[in-house]
């Protein structure tokens, strides 16, 4: 299964991608995800990162690996809770009149071919346009929109 949503913010894409990378950060801006950190706070090739998403009314906590990072280009990361893995990528593309930024996160395991209650579709497409819209707010009002 893949879930796919893109926004297109109105701002510099070196500011996007530092608002984006920077897990210091993320408390600030991001209410889909608290306690963010890794190592060295940033999103960085090869290392694990850590946090905690606000998905239902007990909290989960991840951890991920980020795999590739090409600066103001992608961030893609992966990991595997309850049976279920994933891959997530960020993408980053120059558009005439902003940057459009795409999530893509693709799901596989054993509850994936089942249909399982135990994951909605629908919630975590809908965490997926918070957090794109939570980073344009984020983005644009330290761009001065």
């Amino acid at each position: 299964m893949v879930i796919e949503e893109a926004l297109l913010i109105k701002a510099d894409i070196r500011l996007i991608w530092e608002t984006f990378t920077d897990l210091t950060a993320w408390p600030g801006w991001n209410t889909v995800a608290a306690h963010a950190s890794s190592d060295s706070g940033r999103l960085e090739q090869g290392q694990t990162f850590t946090f905690t998403l606000r998905m239902f009314a007990v909290p989960i906590r991840l951890e991920l690996t980020v795999d590739e990072v090409v600066p103001c280009e992608r961030v893609v990361w992966s990991g595997s809770l309850f049976f279920i893995s994933s891959d997530h990528a960020f993408l980053f593309q120059q558009a005439a009149n902003g940057v459009l930024v795409t999530s893509r996160e693709t799901f596989r395991g054993l509850p994936m071919l089942l249909s399982s209650p135990a994951f909605p579709k629908n919630k975590v497409r809908d965490l997926t346009v918070t957090m794109l819209a939570d980073l344009k707010k984020a983005a644009e009002t330290k761009n001065g929109r």
